[in-house]
């Protein structure tokens, strides 16, 4: 797999009710592009669906010109890294839930994904280090904690496509800032979907596409869309408010 995704005349509804609505988007190989609405909007949906979690859409996916449709399951997802709002942490220790992206991985590929993923930075002041047991669903450890392991699950799985569905949205603005480091890492050499709640985070995107009740309304880069869409231009002046509180 290289990665070029292309979503063509898609269209999905859940439980009677239209939830996207004719959505072309095209993401080339390589390239970070994101994905920002109100909530609501239908964006997380388009991540299921490229997961194949729901098969009941009209129009087509596409992975390298191929519809995801005529890939396995296994096949599909092996090739697609994820890191979500809600990481999913076993009671375990923190390198066997590494581990868990790559259960082939060695523990010098686990400790260097630790080191990118900036775990290492909270795990070495921990008395068990990566051996340290994080509890039932990570309980022992902070949200910005673990959503470092979920980073270093990916670096660990090296996937070429990956796909952020407001991975951040549960942080602090200043662990955000923090982790943003290791998300720029992880997305080099890949293409990159992005589900953003905060426009700070994807300033720098190749390509955003901007969604409203199921549809595309415009797409474009940050400068650009700040000056020519009204949607998105309220969504960067309603963050700059909470900013200042």
């Amino acid at each position: 797999v290289k990665g070029k995704i292309q979503i063509n005349n898609l269209s999905f509804a859940y439980d009677n009710k239209n939830v996207l609505e004719n959505l072309n988007i095209s993401i080339p190989e390589g390239k970070k592009v994101a994905i920002v609405g109100l909530s609501g909007s239908g964006k997380s949906t388009i991540i299921s669906l490229l997961l194949r979690f729901f098969t009941n859409y009209k129009g087509e996916i596409l992975i390298d010109n191929q519809n995801i449709s005529h890939f396995s399951l296994n096949s599909l997802r092996k090739n697609i890294g994820l890191v979500t709002q809600e990481t999913m942490l076993f009671n375990d220790s923190i390198e066997a839930n590494i581990k868990y992206g790559n259960l082939n991985a060695s523990s010098i590929e686990i400790e260097k994904a630790a080191d990118e993923a900036g775990v290492s930075d909270f795990a070495n002041s921990l008395p068990h280090k990566l051996q340290t047991v994080v509890g039932e669903s990570g309980i022992k450890l902070s949200g910005g904690q673990r959503q470092r392991i979920a980073i270093a699950r990916a670096i660990i799985k090296n996937a070429p496509i990956l796909l952020l569905d407001e991975a951040t949205s549960a942080l602090d603005n200043l662990t955000e800032q923090k982790i943003q480091f290791s998300i720029k890492k992880l997305m080099e050499n890949r293409t990159s979907l992005i589900i953003a709640h905060r426009l700070s985070t994807i300033e720098d995107a190749d390509l955003i596409y901007v969604l409203d009740k199921g549809k595309i309304i415009d797409f474009g880069k940050h400068e650009e869309l700040l000056i020519k869409n009204k949607l998105y231009s309220q969504l960067q002046l309603q963050e700059e408010l909470n900013q200042e509180y």
